[in-house]
């Protein structure tokens, strides 16, 4: 596994209070944390409905992860799969599930799912190509 992760600890998380990485969750009893996963800083988790982050989950940072949308009246668990990276200030609406190995760009707005192992950005996000077994 990479390098980076071999000390990771799980973080310590507190209701809506910043964590020593500086991003919070609302809702922490329904956060699943997977292992190695990268959160940056200055991301916001509302895990009202559910929110699981699996194992090596990178996420960047600012990115907002939304399980319920008070304005759209929308609400659904949101799953980040294995190994699947979001790019920095993106935000993810209820109710999507982000696949294995995928990567999504920088500032995109995830309103629906995304399969695995594909490439994706936009606003909204678009899926813009596959990506191989080499590339994993």
């Amino acid at each position: 596994m990479k390098k980076r992760f071999e000390n990771w600890i799980y973080p310590k998380i507190e209701e809506a209070k910043l964590t020593k990485y500086n991003w919070l969750v609302q809702h922490k009893k329904n956060l699943k944390l997977g292992k190695k996963t990268d959160i940056g800083a200055f991301c916001y988790i509302n895990a009202k409905e559910g929110v699981i982050i699996e194992d090596d989950v990178q996420i960047g940072a600012g990115v907002k992860i939304y399980s319920i949308d008070t304005i759209g009246n929308k609400k659904g668990k949101v799953i980040l799969k294995k190994n699947c990276k979001i790019g920095a200030n993106s935000i993810i609406m209820p109710g999507v599930t982000v696949g294995e190995n995928s990567v999504v760009g920088s500032l995109s707005f995830i309103n629906k799912d995304i399969p695995s192992n594909v490439v994706a950005f936009g606003i909204p996000v678009k899926i813009i190509r596959k990506i191989n077994e080499k590339q994993i």
